[in-house]
This record gives C-alpha cells, sequence and structure tokens, in this order.
C-alpha cells in the first residue's frame, strides 16, 4: 500500500512546476508520513558567497512535504490548500548538502489538516529547521465539500 502511496504522491509532486525546476523527489510517503528530497543546487542558494541555501528554499520544501502529506492521508487524495506554516529555524544547512524534508499528519479534522515537519541535512541527519502548517480541506473539487474522516469533529 504504502508504494502506491509513494506512486501517488510522486505524480502530485511532479506536476508542480517549482517541484520540476528545483529537481524535488519523493523518497517515501504513506496516509500519514512524506518524504521529500531536495538535491543541493545554484537555484535554492540564497548567499553565492559561500553557498548556504535560502530560508525560501527550507519553506519551499516544508510547504510542499506538508502539503503533499495533507493530500496523500485520504484515500482519493484531497486538495488542501495552505492555510498557515511557520518554520523555525535551528541552523543553516552546510553548503553541497541534500536536504530531506519529512511531514507527518498531526490531525484531520472536519474543515482542516493539521501537520508538522523537519528539514534535516542528508548526510548527517542533522535537524535544520522545523515547521507546522495547516491546510484547508476544500474537498475533492474546487468548490466541494469535504468529508471527514474522524466521526465528523470540527477543528
Amino acid at each position: 500500500m504504502s508504494e502506491q502511496l509513494t506512486q501517488r504522491a510522486a505524480r502530485f509532486v511532479s506536476v508542480l512546476p517549482h517541484c520540476r525546476l528545483l529537481k524535488m523527489s519523493v523518497e517515501y510517503a504513506d496516509g500519514e508520513k512524506v518524504i521529500l528530497k531536495l538535491p543541493y543546487s545554484e537555484q535554492i542558494i540564497g548567499n553565492p558567497e559561500n553557498g548556504v541555501v535560502a530560508g525560501g528554499s527550507l519553506i519551499t520544501l516544508m510547504d510542499t512535504a506538508c502539503g503533499t502529506a495533507a493530500f496523500n492521508c485520504f484515500e482519493d487524495g484531497e486538495v488542501c490548500p495552505t492555510l498557515d506554516l511557520r518554520m523555525d529555524y535551528h541552523r543553516a544547512a552546510s553548503p553541497g548538502e541534500n536536504l530531506i524534508g519529512e511531514a507527518k499528519i498531526v490531525r484531520k479534522a472536519t474543515s482542516l489538516v493539521f501537520t508538522q515537519g523537519e528539514v534535516r541535512q542528508e548526510s548527517d541527519n542533522k535537524v535544520i529547521a522545523t515547521c507546522t502548517a495547516n491546510f484547508m480541506r476544500i474537498g475533492l473539487k474546487l468548490g466541494g465539500t469535504a468529508q471527514s474522516s474522524n466521526g465528523g469533529k470540527s477543528a
């Protein structure tokens, strides 16, 4: 089952232009967690003098990871735009390092999905940043009604 969800998440990410440009890839996905890889490249550098990754690159990685987890946590997938995202930066990423973004579902409610995540360096698994993000459930179709998967409890 997780292989199918990984493939579904990969299809979802592959249609996002910024993910294609940054060569972002899905490493793993199930109904509760998504792991994305962001390869180090010139496009994500914030300071060309020392090669340090821009903070916005980390936000892009985690918005995509958390949003993909929100999409993937429903049996048929569900469009869930970002409502709120908070990043806490712990340290600068080392230049030249690929980054791994891991997002997990905290709670699914009638109108919201709550997620948490972290960015780590691929080589040494050091945490670079953590985030919390919330997504609005709008259903399978724009303007559609979201069906609760938690017994009708609301956010």
